[in-house]
């Protein structure tokens, strides 16, 4: 894998250029441009718009997009690119502000896959079939957000002392407030302004559970949208500030019934609207106050602070440090930052915190003249993400510090971990003992959790899996029900038909000095010795349905998003909890705050839950780590497999996640280098190896090929090698909104949700498409939104799933964008075959050794220590 391949020329950053917008109001947002400004390192800056109907599809579910690595034109919602932007200070925005936030900040940098949107909640309802009397997919997803936000008001209402909205802070708040400029200036030592002792958190209450949306619960005027006369009179303001009068649908559901009111007394309120930039809401402002507007004006500190503290999340931050907070403010030309930062928190739209950096830290003792200086860090966050980091602390104490169900004796237990091997064994023995554990490992180690489900429901509990998106539900389905057990060959490589194959593994693995061969499978070749040609892989393609009507009934797996939404899964009980006794969640890392905090609320008293999954692929394209905090935090019973995923895949993705990209033996063509000089040659390359080299040397058709790239945008990315392979491999005019019947697509039904699938057709219901075996209409106002061409992805698009061949392309212009996360998880997606397009150079050996994840700023560390002092 180290092999070098031939020199290479330097390719130049994208293929399209992006200018800034006319003075005021920089590009107006829902123009169709590629983006609104160029960053100092070349990349453009991400998508602006904020239109319903513009070209550019831009200001949608989700917020703007990340830089595509040097080459990010973002022009559609939920098309971010995986790795940071290519700004120069290494400190782009997740929200495309490439070179734009605090140098080596938490503002910006992280990989923020747009599909993240605000927060990457993934409660909506997968869509079924046109015919069946159900809810749209959008008016599921309405209503899971509009309980979410009731359940966000009660919590908020019994907090002691709220503050009136515009009213000066006072008690506590105002106490914190006063302690954060004294230690910023100077003038007192931390120890000194924060020797009171925190008061205690308040014990852990019954969880607020969310019932499963229903019918009724969506009925007229449930979940509509604004009503037209709103939408007029905000139209009518829009147009004064010389606005798109597109957005006025978007601004009136934000704002509410008085929207036009409060959108002209505060003009700054339209960066509340997903997309718009400070640039622009400043050109909104001027042509409204005219000689009122300035710079420092209070309104517009609250807004751009609560932009700011938006687009920390969609880089994965679930609050910012003070210090880093200030410094974007001033980037952003707020002249006092920190009464910008006093004035947003006064008015109750942000939270403002103090962690102690060093528990073991003694206390300041009250008779201590001088004091004993703690380190602390000042934080300031988004009430939603503080109170979902709150919610998820107190329910995994809950789940810790109660005692699970009596199911099954100890006895019972002790004999099905006998029954099991190794790792197993262990896992079913913590199980047994706690109703909170982690299983951590690769593909291979899911006979583990396997293992446990069918010990559990042999003990009588109702024990389910729930796993990031359908096509891994399918797959463990298979495994569970075992129709394709995990058998591994003489050369030691897994059989292709096994859904444990050849993968990344995290324990570590054995390096091998020989070198991968260089072949571009020249059309002649034939197939590869070792792998049978034409049969059909355990793919998890949308033609099979495993995970219903099997012969002992449904079984036991479900989408995260399905089981939350109750359109998968066993369904609740007369409390509004999970109807379940133990839940295995097979795809933790991809579990953002909000949705964890959901998740552990729906559990019943007495349950289990385990976390599974692998540590070294990209964290969730919503705010937070909950799983990397978790195994750090080290509150509860952890299990390593110690199973490795086989093969030369095995290997060599194994030695990415420990920083070596190894040369690996690769006798059945299983790791393929394809060098290329330029991103079109890459696409060219990527175009023969899908339609013509890999089905013809390996037997795997291109409809089972997936190609991963680091970005949407640039010469090499999403779009241009979707272009390139629809004109290849399904031609057609697109008269479907851009699509064709055949075309394989990506449907986003909710921001950080994305489910492979092609075109079925159309009719004036919308787009049909067909997504892991079940049918989904996609409504012709949504299309441009939502579904996207699918042959070629993101990582963070593919995680969580798994193809018998993967192409990982890696353009020249998308070295800014490598990670060791993103190489582990695009080459970890293959099961039999990985071809790699390597443009890169050295800057692919760059990343796996010296690049890890990006860090993220969350409280739940400091919460979970709080909650649970005794580490496990």
């Amino acid at each position: 894998m180290s092999t070098e391949p031939e020199p290479t020329e330097k390719t130049e950053p994208g293929t399209r250029g992006a200018a800034p917008g006319p003075e005021g109001t920089g590009e107006a947002p829902g123009r169709a441009t590629d983006g609104v400004a160029v960053s100092a390192g070349g990349g453009e800056e991400g998508a602006t718009g904020g239109s319903d109907t513009g070209a550019d599809g831009s200001a949608r579910d989700s917020v703007a997009e990340s830089g595509d690595a040097g080459a990010g034109d973002s022009t559609r919602t939920g098309e971010g690119a995986d790795g940071a932007s290519a700004g120069g200070d290494g400190s782009g925005s997740a929200g495309g502000e490439a070179g734009e936030g605090v140098s080596d900040g938490p503002v910006g940098g992280e990989e923020a896959e747009a599909d993240a949107g605000e927060g990457g909640d993934s409660t909506g309802v997968d869509a079924d079939g046109a015919g069946k009397a159900q809810l749209s997919e959008a008016e599921a997803e309405l209503a899971a957000q509009r309980l979410e936000r009731e359940r966000i008001a009660r919590r908020k209402a019994e907090k002691q002392r709220p503050l009136d909205s515009g009213a000066k802070l006072s008690g506590k708040a105002a106490d914190l407030l006063a302690a954060v400029r004294a230690v910023e200036s100077g003038a007192k030592p931390v120890a000194a302004v924060f020797s009171e002792p925190e008061p205690p958190r308040r014990p852990a209450q019954e969880p607020v559970r969310p019932r499963p949306v229903s019918a009724e619960a969506t009925g007229a005027g449930g979940v509509g949208g604004p009503a037209p006369e709103t939408v007029e009179a905000v139209q009518r303001v829009l147009a004064e500030g010389g606005a798109p009068k597109a957005l006025a649908s978007q601004v009136a559901a934000v704002l509410g019934e008085g929207a036009a009111e409060e959108l002209r007394a505060d003009p700054w309120q339209l960066l509340r609207v997903t997309g718009v930039r400070p640039e622009q809401a400043d050109g909104f402002a001027r042509e409204l106050l005219g000689a009122e507007c300035a710079p420092d004006d209070e309104r517009r500190g609250r807004a751009v602070t609560v932009w700011l503290l938006e687009q920390a999340a969609l880089a994965g931050h679930t609050a910012l440090e003070m210090p880093a907070l200030t410094a974007a403010l001033a980037q952003r030309g707020v002249p006092d930052a920190d009464a910008a930062v006093q004035s947003t928190i006064a008015e109750a739209e942000a939270l403002v915190f103090q962690d102690a950096l060093d528990p073991a830290a003694p206390e300041p003792a009250e008779d201590d003249e001088e004091g004993v200086e703690r380190p602390v860090r000042i934080l300031v966050g988004l009430e939603r993400y503080a109170l979902a980091e709150e919610s998820l602390a107190d329910g995994l104490a809950r789940l810790i510090n109660s005692v699970p169900k009596e199911d099954g004796s100890a006895e019972d237990w002790e004999r099905a971990a006998a029954s099991a091997k190794g790792s197993a064994a262990e896992l079913i023995r913590a199980v047994a003992a706690g109703g909170l554990v982690l299983h951590t490992g690769g593909q291979a180690s899911l006979t583990e959790p396997t293992a446990l489900l069918t010990a559990a429901r042999g003990l009588g509990l109702r024990a389910w899996a729930a796993t990031h998106s359908p096509l891994g539900r399918d797959r463990f389905s298979a495994l569970l029900q075992g129709d394709r057990p995990i058998a591994a060959g003489a050369d030691g490589a897994a059989r292709q038909d096994d859904p444990a194959d050849a993968g990344p593994h995290r324990q570590g693995g054995g390096t091998r000095d020989a070198s991968v061969p260089q072949d571009d499978f020249a059309p002649a070749a034939g197939a590869a010795p070792g792998i049978p040609t034409g049969s059909a892989p355990s793919d998890g393609t949308p033609h099979a349905q495993p995970h219903t009507g099997s012969p002992g009934g449904t079984r036991p797996v479900a989408t995260v998003a399905g089981l939350l939404s109750g359109a998968e899964g066993p369904g609740r009980d007369g409390d509004g909890a999970l109807d379940l006794d133990l839940l295995v969640v097979l795809d933790a890392p991809q579990l953002d705050v909000e949705t964890a905090a959901l998740l552990v609320e729906s559990l019943p008293d007495g349950a289990r839950l385990v976390l599974g999954g692998d540590p070294a692929v990209l964290w969730s394209a919503g705010p937070g780590r909950v799983f990397a905090d978790l195994l750090a935090a080290r509150i509860c019973p952890q299990v390593a497999s110690r199973r490795p995923d086989p093969g030369p895949l095995g290997e060599l993705v194994s030695g990415i996640g420990i920083g070596e990209l190894n040369q690996v033996e690769a006798p059945g063509k299983e790791v393929v280098i394809v060098p290329v000089r330029d991103a079109g040659e890459a696409v060219y390359r990527t175009v023969q190896l899908v339609a013509d080299s890999v089905p013809r040397a390996l037997g795997v058709p291109a409809e089972e090929t997936q190609v991963i790239t680091p970005g949407h945008g640039g010469a090499a990315g999403t779009r241009a090698l979707n272009a390139a392979l629809k004109e290849r491999l399904n031609p057609g005019p697109g008269r479907f909104g851009g699509f064709d019947p055949g075309d394989r697509v990506a449907y986003s039904p909710a921001p950080g949700r994305t489910l492979p699938g092609r075109v079925v057709g159309a009719d004036a219901d919308g787009l049909h498409l067909t997504c892991a075996g079940e049918p989904v209409v996609v409504p012709k106002e949504r299309v441009e939104q939502s579904v996207r061409h699918g042959w070629a992805l993101t990582a963070h698009q593919a995680v969580g799933c798994r193809w018998p061949a993967v192409v990982a392309v890696l353009p020249g212009d998308a070295t800014q964008a490598l990670s060791r996360p993103w190489v582990y998880t695009a080459f970890g997606r293959a099961d039999r075959h990985l071809s790699v397009v390597q443009g890169a150079e050295q800057a692919l050996p760059r990343a796996v050794a010296e690049i890890p994840a990006k860090p993220r700023t969350t409280r739940l560390p400091v919460l979970l220590r709080t909650q649970t002092p005794t580490a496990a």
